[in-house]
């Protein structure tokens, strides 16, 4: 496992989205098209906070996010999201 080569500033924290299901509870398959975006992801790497927010997150929390949070990016191929620690809505 290699690590992330981006450190967020401020209160922003850079999650990697976990994959979308696949098949269904009853085993139905599920195709690309129909897939719901995910809004569970593990954090990989956090900013410092600031004077006023203090970071409760931390690398390597899963954590549960808004279906339109953050920014997509990609880095060595991979996709992340960028967004604020506010944009957490709780971590499992």
């Amino acid at each position: 496992m290699s690590e992330v080569k981006i450190k967020p500033l401020a209160d922003r924290v850079l999650v990697e989205p976990m994959e979308a299901e696949e098949r269904t509870a009853s085993g139905i398959y599920i195709p690309d098209t129909a897939k719901e975006k995910p809004m569970k992801g593990t954090v990989k790497a956090a900013g410092p906070g600031t004077k006023d927010i203090t970071m409760e997150v931390k690398v390597g929390d899963v954590v549960l996010y808004g279906k339109y949070a953050g920014t997509e990016i990609s880095v060595d191929g991979k996709d992340y999201l960028m967004m604020k620690q506010s944009d957490i809505l709780a971590v499992i």
